[in-house]
């Protein structure tokens, strides 16, 4: 069993930064896709960004040239890079790491509030 442990979410002015990180409890083997998804109040939840195994990734368009996804394999950890902070990014956001033949592993979420 994995664990996953956002941190870094808090409030922060329209404009502004923050990064999100996300500890996973050992190494993670055959990882399909790993990534960020966010919910905000009465929506769904959505995709943010992802890495595939292949190394690409993508962005939501709402935060293309905004956000940058990064991982640091030694630590285990995955990172979110939030610049331009906008009131519409207001959510609770997820990672996510889902295994090749295997289970689907979220975190608990961390608040994220843009607010001026």
């Amino acid at each position: 069993q994995v664990q996953l442990v956002e941190s870094g979410g808090g409030l922060v002015q329209p404009g502004g930064s923050l990064r999100l990180s996300c500890a996973a409890s050992r190494s993670i083997f055959s990882i399909n896709t790993m990534g960020w998804y966010r919910q905000a109040p009465g929506k769904e939840r959505e995709l943010v960004t992802i890495i595939t195994s292949g190394g690409s990734i993508n962005y939501a368009d709402s935060v293309k040239g905004r956000f940058t996804i990064s991982r640091d394999t030694a630590k285990n950890t995955m990172y979110l890079q939030m610049n331009s902070l906008k009131l519409e990014d207001t959510a609770v956001y997820y990672c996510n790491v889902d295994i090749y033949g295997g289970p689907n592993y979220w975190g608990q979420g961390t608040q994220v509030t843009v607010s001026s």
